[in-house]
């Protein structure tokens, strides 16, 4: 990987109107925490698959092994974690429960994400 430089002022002068302005407009840090705990969710290629294959269909735990090749259980952890960031939604139909995607806004940042990474 290419090593990059990373620039910084020659001489040292604190913006205060700036940083005041910028300071004003930020969210809690609480907020902000919830924030990086949603995007660390997306750091895990299982469930980054797993959400790919919701976009196409709804699928109980079995189908969702089945096309990854893995264990149910551990299809079912993944899910979990999916679930209580409020990822995907679930549903039960007799004895099986079919996952799907909890909103639209799923896609739409997969699918930036994706374009940023093609770029």
């Amino acid at each position: 990987m290419e090593k990059i430089e990373v620039e910084h002022c020659d001489f040292v002068h604190v913006h205060e109107d700036i940083v005041k302005d910028v300071r004003e407009h930020l969210p809690a840090i609480e907020e902000l925490q919830d924030l990086a705990d949603f995007f660390k969710v997306f750091g895990d290629s299982t469930r980054i698959r797993i959400l790919y294959i919701l976009f196409q269909s709804e699928m109980c735990v079995c189908d969702l092994a089945q096309t990854l090749e893995m264990t149910q259980s551990a299809i079912s952890h993944q899910l979990r974690v999916l679930k209580q960031m409020k990822l995907v939604t679930s549903r039960r139909e007799g004895k099986t429960v079919f996952y799907s995607l909890a909103d639209g806004h799923i896609k739409t940042i997969i699918n930036q994400g994706m374009e940023h990474i093609r770029e």
